[in-house]
């Protein structure tokens, strides 16, 4: 059967679906050069590296590093066609030996007749340590520029030979900025206006996290919708399942979120460190691995400035344990504004590594003689507990003897603050070591 009539016409152009784009609109709106990459001026533009690269055509190995819809596979293939390389994708996920043995072979007869290869994958980090090793001899003779691309910390993620020989990027997540001018390209495609009040725009922008595919995604949900009417906040949220924040508690954005909640209760930020506990919360973190490191914080960061933040922190976590989700997670709450508002000191913690540090340098020094028990004749007869002073019996419950082995001087390991109740701890060492002085000038003498 014929597809066109006496005119030319088509049957699909004369059932009007000509016009219909076709394929998902984030492929639609793929980048067709380096300048049209959004959010990532740092290195496309001006003096970036990558910008330097276009600009001599001499492309590097790189590891291109940053979160998800970020624009590392535009980047890739884009850097291919700018310096006349030869793009070979593959994907760490579903390729394997094979695989990378026939893309090698492949490369090798390509660079034979004079054409270079960019060999593109993604999910790098996916590659056990062995298989990423099988990458290095041909990096290194030139058969391929590997470009790699991970959401992972390289630093962790990637043997330390494959790093040495590639250059990590680091891929900025996309701004509001950024994310805004997405759906303004999304529009001129589909040569309309998203249906959404200002609120919801915004509201779009915030649910896609950085991430511009998730971002383009959604729009072309929202683009299906017969609304009769700008949606608000409320019709766009329940219009699309929101997904859950960027957050993988087991990888590399856990350690990041944990240390930003650690430091923004060292800073006395109560606000702050709220909320990145409500962002762990909201990832799925576990609530007693938060709160095991507020019990730490605790003693490392307040110590005696504070003691009973110890004992806030641990009814929170049994507080937790007794009420669970989401009820407990009221008491992590009270036990990080409470550390964030309380006066800070580290005495204890340095206190604590200054000691098992003598500890190492001194060996295993017996203690004093005097403050040895002697339950036994023979012990007596030795001399041990001779010369004891009973503190209870001594002027002000205070004899000054020396504590520490015989063969070691006498060393100040806690220094407190004069913060918070350490500035009580302050004046008792102060006023014991005038007693410790005048003790021991008065035994001398």
């Amino acid at each position: 059967m014929s597809q066109t009539g006496g005119t030319g016409e088509t049957l699909f152009s004369a059932a009007g679906l000509e016009t219909v784009p076709t394929g998902p609109l984030a492929d639609r709106l793929r980048p067709k050069t380096l300048d049209e990459i959004i959010g990532q001026d740092h290195l496309l533009k001006g003096d970036g590296p990558l910008a330097r690269m276009v600009q001599t055509k001499r492309l590097a190995s790189l590891i291109l590093w940053g979160p998800p819809g970020t624009g590392k596979t535009s980047i890739a293939r884009l850097l291919a066609d700018a310096t006349g390389l030869v793009f070979v994708p593959l994907s760490a996920v579903f390729s394997g030996v094979a695989d990378l043995r026939k893309a090698f072979d492949e490369a090798r007869r390509r660079r034979a007749a004079g054409k270079a290869t960019l060999l593109f994958v993604d999910e790098i980090h996916r590659f056990n340590r062995a298989q990423q090793d099988g990458f290095l001899p041909y990096v290194e003779d030139g058969t391929v520029m590997l470009v790699g691309a991970t959401t992972e910390n390289p630093s962790f993620a990637l043997n330390s030979a494959l790093l040495s020989r590639a250059s990590v990027v680091v891929l900025h997540r996309l701004d509001d900025v950024a994310l805004e001018a997405l759906l303004q390209r999304a529009e001129a495609v589909e040569k309309r206006p998203l249906p959404l009040a200002p609120e919801a725009r915004a509201a779009l922008r915030a649910m896609a996290d950085g991430d511009g595919r998730y971002l383009l995604n959604m729009a072309e949900q929202i683009f299906t919708i017969d609304a009769p009417a700008p949606l608000d906040p409320a019709k766009l949220a329940e219009t699309l399942q929101k997904r859950a924040p960027l957050y993988d508690k087991t990888q590399d954005e856990h350690y990041n979120l944990i240390s930003a909640l650690h430091k923004s209760i060292r800073g006395s930020d109560c606000d702050a460190a709220l909320y990145w506990l409500a962002r762990m919360l909201a990832g799925g973190e576990d609530p007693l691995y938060i709160a095991r490191r507020l019990v730490r914080f605790a003693a490392e960061d307040i110590g005696m400035a504070d003691p009973n933040a110890l004992v806030q922190t641990l009814a929170a976590k049994e507080m937790y344990d007794f009420l669970g989700s989401p009820e407990g997670e009221l008491g992590l709450a009270q036990a990080v504004i409470y550390l964030a508002t309380a006066p800070k000191s580290n005495a204890v913690y340095v206190a604590a590594g200054a000691a098992k540090r003598a500890a190492r340098e001194h060996g295993s020094l017996m203690p004093p003689m005097h403050i040895l028990n002697a339950p036994t004749k023979m012990m007596k007869d030795l001399g041990y507990s001779e010369g004891y002073a009973y503190d209870h019996n001594a002027p002000d419950a205070f004899s000054g003897q020396n504590y520490f082995p015989a063969e070691m001087p006498r060393q100040t390991f806690y220094r407190p603050v004069e913060r918070g109740f350490e500035r009580e701890i302050f004046k008792r060492l102060e006023y014991w070591q005038k007693l410790r002085s005048k003790r021991h000038s008065e035994s001398e003498g």
